[in-house]
């Protein structure tokens, strides 16, 4: 038997309408009512499969919660910091991945530019996922194509505007969150195959190219999969302005 609190917690707003009227009309406590509500909702479950299940979509809300209140007090914090001054020697690379709905269909952006104006672009549908997978995979793609030419970037620095991703790559292999350890593994061996990788994190006002990229990706605009990603190369200016990062 579960206590009326912890019911109480995980019921949707209707079903403790529900509960409150029908302990009205019978002689059934609070307690009692709200319990036949949630069974009545479990359907072929179990209530204690739906406490389980609500349990999870509870915990699944306030990670995301804390992630979007992580964000935006990062990009508060980039605000009150002066842009560092680009390194002119390096090549630089941004990520951002799309999950429509979340989850749902992934699409991944990334643009890699060399010193020499160099562009390539990534646009590509990378299968389902939520948003945390999507930028991971683009974050591997714009990797992928780093690792590819001939000869590597002596200097690679990388900008996203997915704390969550940046950080997780950074931290501990053992601190890796359960769910993105395969794509976590997978971005430290390729960061592992170049001589010097920095990744920064940037307000995703600043990353309009790669988001951009990655949203074509999910209306279908590329006829690119997960294992054929679109790739332009062309001269010219820098793809994000302005950039100062």
């Amino acid at each position: 038997m579960f206590e009326f609190e912890e019911l109480f917690l995980i019921a949707y707003k209707k079903e403790r309408a529900m509960s409150r009227r029908l302990s009205k009309l019978t002689s059934l406590s609070a307690h009692a009512a709200l319990t036949q509500t949630l069974e009545k909702s479990a359907g072929t479950q179990t209530l204690t499969e739906l406490v389980s299940a609500r349990r999870r979509e509870r915990a699944a809300t306030e990670q995301s919660r804390h992630r979007r209140e992580q964000e935006r007090a990062a990009e508060r914090a980039a605000r009150r910091v002066r842009p560092a001054v680009r390194d002119a020697a390096a090549w630089h690379a941004w990520f951002d991945g799309s999950a429509h709905p979340n989850p749902g269909k992934i699409g991944i952006g990334g643009v890699l530019e060399g010193p020499d104006g160099d562009v390539v672009k990534i646009s590509a549908r990378a299968g389902h996922g939520d948003s945390c997978e999507a930028e991971y995979l683009a974050l591997i793609a714009v990797l992928e194509a780093a690792v590819s030419r001939k000869p590597a970037p002596a200097k690679l620095v990388i900008h996203g505007d997915s704390q969550v991703v940046i950080e997780d790559v950074l931290g501990d292999e053992a601190g890796s969150a359960p769910a993105l350890s395969t794509y976590a593994a997978q971005a430290r061996g390729l960061i592992a195959q170049l001589a010097d990788v920095r990744l920064q994190w940037i307000p995703r006002a600043r990353n309009t190219a790669a988001d951009a990229l990655s949203q074509q990706a999910v209306r279908g605009d590329t006829h690119a999969d997960a294992h054929d990603k679109s790739r332009t190369s062309t001269a010219g200016a820098s793809p994000n302005v302005p950039l100062n990062a």
